[in-house]
């Protein structure tokens, strides 16, 4: 009789805890997003945005679990015209693979380094980028910038009439999701 005490104890803090953990939890989906583009050229800089994309993750405490973030290539635009899009798109290798993904097993609150696996042009790379994520009440703002090298994904250099673009980009993140 004892031991069927202790169990039904065992159980019912097992529960407890179990539910506490589950009912901290919240799933957060995007609210809004932009991303910018920007890179260089012997002409003129250029910069392309998009202000369509998907993230998800889960808070947990002090920060967002599983943390994933998807954006389909033809999202990107810019200022200079359907050619520079289709120049970039080509390099982007599109066709094939149509999203630019990131995933991280959790991105902390304040301002912190988060690693992650960056998934472009089909090559996919281990990285880590400042990021700097604020609450709100039930809002979280996630903002992150990072320069990254073309030629590292297996990208071409756009170009034009044989002017093509400088191998740096550097891409900035701003999402608010709820």
């Amino acid at each position: 009789m004892k031991t069927l005490g202790i169990f039904l104890n065992a159980t019912v803090l097992c529960g407890t805890l179990f539910f506490y953990q589950n009912a901290e939890a919240q799933k957060i989906n995007q609210k809004t997003t932009v991303i910018a583009v920007n890179g260089t050229s012997p002409l003129h800089d250029w910069e392309m945005n998009s202000s369509a994309a998907y993230f998800t993750g889960t808070v947990n405490g002090n920060s967002i679990s599983n943390a994933t973030f998807t954006m389909p290539v033809k999202n990107l635009k810019s200022k200079k015209g359907s050619t520079m899009d289709n120049k970039a798109y080509e390099a982007l290798k599109s066709s094939q693979y149509p999203t630019i993904s990131f995933s991280a097993a959790s991105i902390n609150f304040g301002k912190s380094n988060v690693s992650g696996k960056l998934t472009i042009a089909g090559v996919s790379r281990n990285v880590s980028f400042p990021v700097s994520v604020a609450k709100n009440e039930n809002t979280y703002t996630i903002y992150g910038t990072e320069t990254l090298k073309l030629s590292d994904f297996g990208m071409s250099r756009p170009g034009f009439m044989g002017i093509k673009t400088g191998d740096e980009v550097t891409i900035k993140v701003n999402i608010t999701a709820q």
